[in-house]
């Protein structure tokens, strides 16, 4: 308990600076006095400090700031931008040798003389060793990483009421999930084994793609702590001399990877959620190969349709079906102010269009800023998938700057069916009209006979006040008047959802002939 109360005052220090001049710029004098207004290069600058912090920490923290990186709900946007820049890079030493569990667990199996250190990550350590011949790859867990990223989360749990405290309403209304969310994805990754199995799931949904390779894992080898897949080698993705070696078009592989992830998460519902260049690589063939699994997700059907939605109804700038998504996401809470919130969404659309370039980074970053002013949280599975659509996104515009991530997404829904091509999409439309139409068409005649038999029997009379023409007046001025303010309406009329234009132009036409006549 003592470990607990000596690294919660460790955390605190080490953030109070930062925690200060944030809590300044609400209050210049902490408990009184103006808001100061900060430049964004101070908030960077900020952003960076912290990013430094949470290195220092460990793993934990690392694996925190990774989190924050894709929650907007809970931090600025400069500083997701910087924490999204957060990498694996610990010292192998940090909660102990992993060469201890390589011993305890494979001592009888392979021969440790061959094993040779390759990477380190804040939750593993990668080897290399030779067995049954052949070279392969060992994912180990640092030996005491368990207790110190435990006592690190009850940390973490102490630290955010007193966060809520100072924080908004908006912000705190995330906070109260925002430590369930990072215990639930940290343990996660600390669990091998289902690392193991999803690696295997995600590598049989993607064996069609012979451009695609996830490296087969050991069974046998393979233990809570410890991961034996194949060896697979190759050079970082944003290698351009990797690229050239393997005579691979920057766009082709750019398209590749973009592909590759809409199918896990929206075809496929199990995916890879950590896309950064450090897991991705080319090999000399020029295939795709993907590493760490560690940060991946399996979705429900009905996740799976509701991200396919969330996707189709940003592609297709669908207002109301983004708002019924973000319901269904929980994003947004049912109870939530829906013309408030369809006026943000409106406006967040005219935005984009405005702009010359469109990425899904922009999308998200304007969607969440405009929605600042309603209570909203970004679930663990919606965040994951934010993550990979912004860091793929990233990849994918590092190979190629000029990539449409957007244009290969809508390609992509398209050949799977979830969104109809143009062509298709009106003729859906047309149905639709003509079908609620129908009724209103099939009575039509029916209405006119009674109109028509009233007027033949005398029964529909319309009274009027005689009034004395002026002098010199021209009675078709009044057909021509009539026929303008019909093709008004019917102009008006094509907008509605029922083809009311029809009738209108009609009368249009005839008010017009009786013009044509009466000025002959």
């Amino acid at each position: 308990m003592i470990g607990y109360y000596l690294r919660y005052a460790q955390v605190l220090l080490r953030f109070l600076p930062v925690a200060i001049a944030l809590l300044r710029d609400q209050r210049r004098f902490l408990l009184f006095g103006p808001p100061r207004r900060v430049s964004t290069a101070v908030h960077r600058e900020r952003a960076e400090r912290l990013t430094e912090t949470m290195l220092d920490l460990g793993p934990a923290f690392i694996k925190v700031g990774q989190v924050l990186s894709t929650r907007p709900d809970v931090v600025p946007p400069t500083y997701v931008e910087v924490f999204s820049s957060l990498q694996d890079e610990v010292p192998e030493n940090t909660g102990g040798d992993p060469m201890t569990i390589l011993e305890a667990e494979l001592g009888d199996d392979l021969d440790l003389e061959t094993v040779e250190p390759v990477a380190g990550g804040s939750l593993a350590f990668v080897y290399t060793a030779v067995y049954e011949g052949e070279r392969i790859a060992l994912k180990v867990r640092r030996p005491e990483l368990v207790s110190m990223i435990e006592r690190d989360l009850r940390v973490i749990r102490g630290i955010v009421p007193l966060l809520a405290m100072f924080a908004d309403e908006r912000q705190r209304y995330s906070l109260e999930n925002v430590a369930d969310d990072f215990e639930a994805i940290i343990l996660k990754e600390l669990d091998f084994e289902r690392e193991a199995a999803i690696m295997d799931e995600i590598g049989d949904n993607l064996a069609d793609d012979d451009r695609v390779v996830v490296p087969d894992t050991y069974d046998e080898l393979c233990s809570e702590r410890l991961i034996a897949m194949e060896y697979v080698e190759g050079r970082k993705i944003t290698d351009e001399d990797a690229l050239a070696a393997a005579d691979t078009d920057p766009t082709e592989m750019a398209t590749l990877i973009a592909r590759t992830y809409l199918k896990m998460g929206l075809v496929d519902g199990v995916f890879h959620a950590d896309p950064h260049p450090g897991n991705l690589a080319i090999t000399g063939d020029g295939r795709l190969v993907i590493y760490d699994y560690g940060m991946s997700q399996r979705l429900t059907p009905q996740e799976q349709e509701d991200i396919a939605s969330l996707y189709r109804t940003l592609v297709r700038r669908d207002v109301d079906g983004l708002l019924n998504t973000l319901v269904a996401l929980e994003v947004l809470e049912p109870t939530v102010d829906r013309v408030a919130v369809r006026r943000v969404l409106e406006l967040v659309i005219e935005n984009l269009e405005g702009r010359s370039e469109i990425t899904w980074r922009a999308i998200i970053t304007e969607l969440l800023s405009m929605l600042q002013d309603f209570p909203f949280r970004i679930p663990p599975n919606v965040m994951l998938l934010v993550r990979v659509g912004t860091v793929g996104e990233g990849v994918c515009r590092s190979l190629d700057p000029e990539f449409d991530f957007l244009g290969a997404t809508r390609s992509f829904l398209v050949d799977h069916g979830f969104i109809e091509s143009e062509l298709e999409a009106l003729l859906a439309e047309t149905r639709t009209d003509l079908r609620e139409s129908a009724p209103v068409l099939a009575r039509a005649p029916a209405r006119f006979d009674s109109v028509f038999g009233q007027l033949e029997r005398g029964e529909l009379v319309v009274r009027t006040d005689p009034v004395d023409p002026p002098s010199g007046s021209d009675p078709a001025v009044g057909y021509a008047v009539l026929a303008g303010a019909l093709f008004v309406a019917t102009a008006v009329l094509t907008l509605h959802a029922q083809p009311y234009e029809l009738p209108s132009l009609l009368a249009a036409v005839a008010a017009l002939v009786q013009y044509v006549r009466a000025r002959r």
